[in-house]
């Protein structure tokens, strides 16, 4: 009885190797002489220095000026949601800290 094939732990190899069986295909064989081709890479333009600033003023207005505009309940609701993402639930740590 033959041993089913093992699949290599990396995923982009096992990918490949997936591929490999279903096409029935031989992977293709690159040799030392003829190195894979790189693309170059496409310049970016430089960012008007006036623009830059107009945005950066705006970002450090926008947070305050939206605290501002919300009422007390709608903060604390964002905060309690905010909260909850982001840390466990208390049953969790009451379970990690008794025993």
């Amino acid at each position: 009885m033959q041993k089913p094939r093992k699949l290599p732990r990396d995923m982009n190899s096992r990918a490949a190797q997936i591929v490999t069986l279903s096409t029935g295909q031989p992977p293709p064989k690159l040799t030392r002489e003829e190195p894979a081709k790189i693309p170059e890479a496409i310049p970016t333009k430089e960012k008007n220095p006036a623009a830059v600033e107009l945005g950066r003023l705006g970002g450090l207005k926008g947070g305050k000026a939206r605290a501002k505009a919300l009422s007390k309940r709608k903060r604390a609701e964002i905060a309690k949601l905010a909260a909850a993402v982001s840390l466990p639930p208390i049953e969790f740590l009451r379970q990690s800290t008794s025993g």
